[in-house]
């Protein structure tokens, strides 16, 4: 069965993870077979904390696989994180046309 999880990567103290499709028989940061995205706990200033590739995710989720808890809930705060950009995003362009 194709599993999507997490995959540690990064150093001590400061983890990384790899979003990936995998085999559920493999071993955590072992082989997969496609990466997803990248979820980075630790991320400071202008680095990205999360990014998933929502495009590849529906085509797994289509054909069967299944999300990890973690990858189910990252998911969720991506979705949300990008409806919220989209809003802020027409609010500010709702501001600037003059009116007429």
């Amino acid at each position: 069965m194709v599993v999507i999880r997490l995959s540690r990567a990064g150093a001590k103290g400061r983890p990384f993870y790899h979003i990936v499709a995998t085999d559920s028989r493999n071993r955590r940061d072992g082989r997969y077979i496609e990466r997803l995205g990248f979820y980075n706990p630790v991320a400071r200033g202008q680095e990205q904390t999360l990014r998933v590739v929502s495009e590849r995710l529906a085509y797994w989720t289509g054909v069967g696989a299944q999300l990890s808890p973690t990858v189910q809930r990252l998911v969720k705060q991506s979705a949300d994180q990008q409806s919220a950009n989209q809003q802020s995003a027409n609010q500010q362009s709702a501001n600037q046309q003059p009116a007429a």
